[in-house]
């Protein structure tokens, strides 16, 4: 293939095509942008769109959106945020309406906050993967909707090419309207989505990025270094996700491919930090080593409740109770060997806030002395959280070693005895009596605490 054939035939008829969509409405638009070879190559190809456009018609806004789940390969998401920068940067000098925008999970829903804070369990295939709505769907979706309320429609533009993925082909053949360039987005109203190079191929992609300004981007970045990412294994295009059909909500991990979350546990082996490792970036080494270790231990018995976190139990086939979320036990291990791999590489690894957080969580489900996250925390990293000095426990430790006797000595649940005193200690200052009552009926009436006599009258009836 001559590259100024396709320069001459391909790329002006991509750019004829964007902006006739451009022009047809006043709809925002909306670049799901992730670093990658394809969402570059959109966001490179509406620049020049916008570029040859006399200025009084560059009018509407466009947003050039990324998702970072806190969790990102450390390398990919510098280098996401440096194309954010230069794109905001680049758009201003050149008075074009282009904003960079990066969208994070709030902090209850993140990773850390879910795994070490509520005990989730790790993602685990084929289908427990609570990750991928709340660190990827879920943000980049509100942004979305956040505009549409806004604005009342937007245009969404992704890099999807059929070339990808046959089956998100079909789908998208079956979606399509004779003269129609924009697909209604099935899952949010006012939405709509448009896919510039759904026609081209991995190698017309590349063509375009490495031949057009010789490699050089409309912002200033080098497309040489982009192609090193590539060098290991053909990467993918994860961190801006959208759901655009229902089917969709199945869209597979992005733990196989280059731009997966450092931390994933839904494949055996991480190809992302492995690429990086085996080019030459051996400073990883520790986060692999404790992804590795984190999936080893996802049924270990000694760190697992024996209930889910609504209280109710389930047997699996054998009679044997099944594991609920991470121990408090369980998560404290956790988080103490990530303060540990932060301190290793010299990144931090976990924010601040999610710290906050999780001490939140934890102070809620059983944390009697109320300094579990702020002694490790400062035991680790040799200094203390900002809030530290305001954390007072409600018992010392040799109260709550005698509550462990004596809840031993008369065979009652210490966790038990925990949620009772923290509901008292919640509730203490509410003037609606039924509250605590209501507490109290809940943490009694918990499916856990009565199961062996549920048991035994299903027995006895069978």
């Amino acid at each position: 293939m001559s590259n100024g054939l396709f320069q001459e035939s391909v790329i002006d008829d991509i750019l004829d095509e964007i902006e006739l969509v451009y022009k047809h409405d006043k709809k925002p638009w909306i670049i799901g942008y992730s670093g990658g070879k394809d969402s570059t190559t959109v966001c490179q190809l509406v620049f020049s769109m916008l570029k040859r456009l006399p200025k009084e018609e560059r009018i509407k806004p466009v947003y050039i959106v990324s998702s970072d789940t806190m969790v990102e390969n450390p390398i990919v998401i510098e280098y996401l945020k440096e194309m954010l920068q230069m794109i905001d940067q680049s758009a201003k000098a050149q008075e074009l309406a282009i904003f960079a925008r990066l969208v994070r999970p709030r902090i209850e829903e993140t990773f850390w906050s879910s795994l070490i804070g509520l005990g989730y369990p790790t993602p685990e295939p084929p289908g427990f993967r609570w990750c991928t709505d709340r660190l990827k769907i879920y943000p980049s979706n509100r942004f979305i909707r956040e505009r549409v309320e806004n604005e009342g429609e937007v245009v969404i533009l992704l890099g999807v090419r059929k070339a990808e993925s046959a089956a998100r082909a079909r789908r998208i053949e079956e979606r399509k309207i004779v003269g129609k360039l924009l697909n209604k987005h099935e899952v949010i109203d006012g939405a709509y989505v448009y896919n510039p190079i759904s026609e081209l191929s991995t190698e017309e992609v590349w063509s375009i990025l490495l031949n057009t300004n010789n490699g050089i981007s409309p912002w200033g970045s080098d497309n040489n270094f982009l192609l090193s990412l590539y060098k290991s294994e053909e990467g993918g295009e994860c961190p801006f996700t959208i759901v655009e059909t229902k089917k969709d909500a199945n869209i597979p991990t992005c733990g196989n491919t280059r731009f997966g979350c450092w931390v994933c546990t839904m494949v055996r082996e991480d190809k992302s930090l492995k690429g990086f490792i085996e080019s030459g970036e051996r400073w990883l080494v520790p986060l692999r080593e404790f992804r590795d270790w984190l999936l080893s231990i996802r049924n270990d018995p000694n760190l697992r409740d024996t209930k889910r976190r609504d209280g109710t139990v389930y047997e699996k086939g054998d009679g044997s109770r099944g594991f609920g979320p991470f121990t408090l036990t369980g998560r404290k291990i956790i988080l103490e060997k990530l303060l540990e791999v932060e301190n290793e590489v010299g990144i931090d690894l976990i924010t601040i806030d999610e710290l906050r957080k999780i001490d939140e969580i934890w102070d809620k489900e059983g944390d009697l002395s109320r300094r579990e996250l702020v002694d490790l925390y400062k035991k680790i990293k040799g200094k203390p959280l900002p809030w530290d000095t305001f954390k007072k426990p409600l018992y010392d430790e040799k109260i709550i070693d005698q509550l462990k006797i004596y809840c031993e000595q008369y065979g009652i649940e210490f966790e038990l005895i925990s949620k009772l005193i923290i509901s008292i200690n919640t509730n203490k200052l509410n003037t609606r009596r039924p509250v605590l009552k209501e507490s109290f009926e809940k943490i009694l009436n918990a499916s856990w605490l009565h199961h062996h006599h549920i048991k035994e009258g299903f027995d006895y009836d069978n």
